[in-house]
């Protein structure tokens, strides 16, 4: 069944959907802008073989969601978007078509600023950046912020130490059995973060064995599992860090941890997913929460802070997820209600809170 395009959008409250092509390169790009009430919509462009438009167009509207949510209550003044393009990143990338998006994204004057995400890289948004000025998060030597691989991974590995605290009354990972589903940009940076805390019990999956051998190779007391198995296996944290999605009914019966602390975006399929794993008294670290390192990082960007300082102030406010997660945790036991709801309410309170406060009149 087609997808009822204004009805969801209506149901979502989106603001706009723009479809893309380009004859010349092939490119065909969906950017779904869901909400400016913060400021401009912020959201990197994914770059998969979709195998229908729909699935495509479902996939960008979830994540243009998940970044407003994600923008307020990481306290940026920016709004949520996204941009997926339909193609194999193995096989369709040029540099034709990474221009093509770009003058697209110029067209929207500013509304809308993007970078990498899955299936995209820094180099190719340098590209973009040719036809545009909305472009983040490119590599240092070309005056962007650089990979922002490293602050979404820290921000995971801060927000599996307040699960602990919140479970354990302890936030110490030490002796504690992590399993990474995805040890990609971001993952594999998650896993040097835990082994140098001293985290020994690590399960790893990919569905890239180059990544899976190469953190062997690195560490080879970690263990290594089929993407099938990774769902079974006993652990105190499960950490997807790879695509959404994956808490569904069909897995949610095979897990076996007390916590979900991952970097994926859209983690569940759908939110009665969130409600059974309240239920079964497993801890969710809201995924737009966890992972808002990266956002982080472009918002000071684009912020035009000193560049100097970059580092270290990035840093320091991801580490404040720590506290965001441990204060949604807390009304989660209070309330006995699932923290996805939990976080989801403190964002739509801040954007309704400055909404209503940017209609106070401000001469020019």
């Amino acid at each position: 069944m087609k997808m009822d395009i204004f009805k969801e959008m209506e149901k979502h409250g989106f603001e706009q959907i723009i479809f893309n092509y380009d004859k010349t390169t092939g490119l065909k790009a969906i950017i779904a802008i869901h909400d400016t009430t913060l400021g401009p919509a912020l959201g990197g462009c994914r770059m998969w073989p979709y195998e229908t438009e729909d699935e495509a167009l479902f996939d960008a509207m979830r994540l243009a969601k998940g970044m407003t949510y994600k923008c307020a209550i990481a306290d940026t003044d920016f709004g949520g978007g996204k941009t997926v393009i339909i193609g194999d990143p193995k096989k369709d990338k040029s540099e034709g078509l990474f221009r093509a998006l770009g003058r697209f994204v110029q067209m929207l004057k500013g509304r809308y600023f993007t970078g990498t995400d899955l299936g995209t890289t820094g180099m190719d948004f340098v590209y973009a950046s040719r036809e545009s000025d909305y472009m983040v998060g490119l590599p240092e030597e070309y005056g962007g912020s650089g990979n922002s691989a490293e602050p979404t991974a820290y921000g995971v590995y801060m927000g599996m130490k307040a699960a602990c605290k919140a479970i354990y009354n302890d936030d110490s990972l030490i002796g504690r059995k992590i399993a990474i589903q995805g040890i990609g940009k971001v993952g594999s940076i998650l896993v040097d973060f835990l082994v140098n805390e001293g985290v020994k019990d690590i399960t790893v999956t990919d569905i890239s064995e180059e990544n899976v051998t190469k953190l062997l190779q690195k560490y080879p007391f970690i263990k290594a599992v089929s993407a099938e198995d990774i769902y079974e296996v006993d652990c105190d944290i499960f950490s997807p860090c790879a695509r959404g999605g994956i808490i569904n009914d069909e897995t949610i019966k095979k897990l076996k941890c007390k916590i979900i602390a991952g970097a994926a975006n859209n983690q569940l399929l759908e939110e009665k997913h969130g409600d059974m794993l309240h239920e079964m008294g497993i801890l969710y670290a809201p995924d737009y929460v966890i992972n808002a390192g990266g956002l982080i990082q472009v918002a000071d960007e684009l912020e035009g802070k000193n560049k100097e300082k970059r580092k270290e102030r990035v840093m320091k406010k991801t580490e404040a997820i720590y506290n965001i997660l441990l204060k949604i945790f807390t009304i989660s036991r209070e309330e006995n209600t699932p923290t996805y709801k939990v976080a989801d309410r403190l964002a739509e309170d801040r954007i309704n809170t400055i909404g209503k406060m940017k209609t106070n009149y401000i001469p020019k």
